[in-house]
């Protein structure tokens, strides 16, 4: 009975509403070559395909994503705002060689690196001039959000 009791728990954290709106986002993605006129999105984002930390099940989130000049990509670990980290944060540390689909370069084998200090500051401001949204999640949180850069395989 405890197994069923988890299962069921595990299964409502990935339905609902966040999950429906993710799954939209995501079809209008591959449906118009990336570009998302959902909130202004345009070409600015990515599908990024992760494996669970804890249970190794495949998983694909659409991601806001900033190249960085040299082939590589900064995600921001944001969740709007949120007091924690979103989970494909944590599946990134723990499984970080995975793959993107992209608007321009169609599929990408990429390895997350989290960036830190100097670093992750500057690739923060960015995301901060692309967005009203970013600087809002920095004042709606104590926590520092984490950047990552994926990088090319």
């Amino acid at each position: 009975m405890r197994t069923a009791r988890r299962a069921t728990r595990r299964a409502a954290l990935h339905t609902g509403p966040m999950s429906d709106w993710n799954q939209q986002i995501i079809d209008e993605f591959r449906a118009n070559g990336g570009d998302v006129a959902t909130n202004g999105f345009g070409k600015g984002l990515v599908l990024l395909h992760h494996r669970g930390a804890r249970t190794g099940t495949e998983r694909t989130s659409p991601v806001a994503a900033i190249p960085d000049g040299s082939g590589a990509w900064f995600v921001a670990a944001s969740k709007g705002g949120a007091p924690d980290n979103p989970a494909w944060y944590h599946n990134l540390l723990a499984h970080p060689d995975v793959e993107i689909e992209t608007p321009d370069d169609g599929t990408v084998d990429v390895h997350a690196a989290e960036l830190v200090g100097r670093e992750r500051d500057d690739a923060w401001e960015l995301f901060k001039q692309r967005s009203e949204g970013f600087r809002s999640y920095e004042e709606r949180t104590s926590r520092t959000i984490p950047v990552l850069r994926l990088t090319r395989r």
